[in-house]
């Protein structure tokens, strides 16, 4: 199904209406060329207002992460597929957490679009436990230490929000092996 009827099956259906009804389209990056797909947690409150994924502090954490400039990010070399396409508002500790029918329902349709990924990076504990399903470790921070068991296919990572900067500072090995390791593979697959 093309990018255009998803969009409008999106917009028609019904779970989305309190967006269609404020003129908020469905965000996400699909470049049928690409090889390396980025899965995220959701829009926040500044991306829904741009329409541009990653147009913040997190995209500008993770175009360093990933050895890229914003340009790279937003063009042919990448796809990327939130787990949901609409912020989904505030909760009590940080933003809600994404609803599951977008994932289930919607993922399928846009994957099929996308017949070169070569890698599929999973930000977030959200699209690591519907992705890797009961491969998915005690947590993200276990998770994300056995990165390379999920490769080639997969590179789970944690969130590059600046709410995750204490755990950052408090799992070195994310810095020291796993970042090198992501550009290094962004950089052979571009």
């Amino acid at each position: 199904m093309e990018e255009k009827l998803i969009i409008k099956k999106l917009r028609e259906d019904c779970r989305n209406e309190i967006y269609t009804n404020k003129g908020i389209n469905p965000i996400f990056q699909l470049n049928p060329k690409s090889k390396i797909l980025i899965i995220g947690q959701a829009p926040g409150e500044r991306v829904e207002e741009t329409g541009i994924l990653f147009n913040d502090k997190s995209g500008e954490n993770l175009v360093k992460w990933l050895g890229i400039s914003e340009d790279v990010l937003h063009s042919e070399d990448f796809s990327i597929i939130p787990m949901d396409f609409y912020y989904p508002g505030k909760g009590k500790s940080g933003d809600k957490a994404p609803r599951s029918f977008i994932a289930k329902e919607y993922h399928p349709l846009l994957l099929n679009e996308l017949k070169d990924i070569k890698l599929t990076i999973l930000i977030g504990a959200y699209a690591q436990k519907f992705y890797l399903k009961d491969k998915f470790k005690k947590n993200l921070t276990e998770t994300v230490k056995s990165y390379k068991e999920f490769l080639p296919e997969y590179f789970p990572i944690a969130h590059p929000s600046p709410l995750n900067n204490r755990w950052i500072a408090k799992n070195p090995f994310f810095k020291e092996e796993v970042l090198p390791e992501l550009k290094k593979i962004v950089k052979n697959l571009r």
